[in-house]
């Protein structure tokens, strides 16, 4: 696997190396010792599927609080995606900012997530299908979001999103 690092702190896309025959390709999407040399904290605790029938459907921008923050390891297994993740740790010098890169079947990418992040994507293509692998357990009482347009961070999404659940517009800006 190759860690690339992204412009947020400790934010990274994990690369998968295929090894390829006439079969096709294996490659590990995971290994806890490549990921400590890396110095990247994750213990598997739960792992999630998202299925999305449409081009435009946004899920985001979401995180748990403490005590229950989460790391993600997030890849698309089906179709493609824009996905986000946004720095909301205050003390990070990468604080507010944003991170966006292009998901697909076919890129085989993944994007560690690490904890204080929000994360987000819209689907670019019908029927995609997102894989999460988290370090906590799912706690809906901490279960929180911002705005995936909110002024402060100021994404470019790709497309504009046709299909946004009525919770995540319920979300407030990050600084009401």
């Amino acid at each position: 696997m190759n860690f690339i690092k992204t412009t947020l702190a400790g934010a990274y896309v994990i690369e998968p190396e295929l090894l390829c025959d006439e079969r096709g390709f294996f490659s590990r999407t995971y290994c806890g010792n490549e990921f400590a040399i890396h110095g990247l904290q994750f213990s598997l605790v739960q792992s999630s599927v998202s299925f999305n029938r449409l081009r435009g459907t946004l899920r985001g921008m979401h995180y748990q609080k403490q005590p229950y923050s989460e790391i993600k390891v997030v890849r698309c297994t089906q179709g493609s995606i824009y996905d986000v993740i946004v720095d909301l740790r205050s003390e990070s010098s990468t604080y507010l900012k944003w991170f966006g890169i292009e998901l697909t079947a076919t890129n085989h990418l993944a994007v560690y997530v690490p904890f204080g992040f929000a994360h987000g994507f819209i689907t670019l293509s019908d029927d995609a299908e997102v894989l999460y692998f988290m370090s906590e357990f799912h706690n809906p009482s901490n279960a929180c979001g911002v705005r995936w347009d909110d002024p402060a961070f100021k994404i470019d999404w790709p497309i504009s999103p046709i299909i946004v659940a009525s919770r995540d517009l319920k979300y407030p800006n990050f600084y009401d």
